[in-house]
C-alpha cells in the first residue's frame, strides 16, 4: 500500500503565505517526479508545479514567481511555499508522486486526498 498525506492548506488573506507538505509512505522502491495540482470550483484540474527526484522544476505560468517546490527525496515529502497568495488561488490542492514499488512493476501516479487552500479578499 502506498498513501501520500497531505496538510498545510488552510483559510489566508490575499497577499499571505501558506506551506504544503505532502509525505509519500508505504511500500516504496523509488519516487520519481512529485507534483501538486488543484482544482477550484468549477474548473478542471490542473498542474501548478512539478519536480523531478533530480531537482528540476516545473510551475504553471500563474504561479511564477509566488511559488516554490522543493522535495526531500530522504523523506519522500514535497513542499509548495504559497507566497503572494490571491483569492484566484482559492482551490483544492492535490499532491501527486509517479513512482514504483518493486522492480517488477511499472511506474504509477499516486495522489493524496486533497487539502482546501482558500485565500479571502
Amino acid at each position: 500500500q502506498v498513501q501520500l498525506v497531505e496538510s498545510g492548506g488552510g483559510l489566508v488573506q490575499a497577499g499571505g503565505s501558506l506551506r504544503l507538505s505532502c509525505a509519500a509512505s508505504g511500500s516504496i522502491l523509488s519516487v520519481n517526479a512529485m507534483g501538486w495540482y488543484r482544482q477550484g470550483p468549477g474548473n478542471k484540474r490542473e498542474l501548478v508545479a512539478a519536480i523531478t527526484s533530480g531537482g528540476s522544476t516545473n510551475y504553471a505560468d500563474s504561479v511564477k514567481g509566488r511559488f516554490t517546490i522543493s522535495r526531500d527525496n530522504a523523506k519522500n515529502t514535497v513542499y509548495l511555499q504559497m507566497n503572494s497568495l490571491k483569492p484566484e488561488d482559492t482551490a483544492v490542492y492535490y499532491c501527486n508522486a509517479n513512482l514504483r514499488r518493486t522492480y517488477s512493476l511499472g511506474w504509477y501516479d499516486y495522489w493524496g486526498q486533497g487539502t482546501q487552500v482558500t485565500v479571502s479578499s
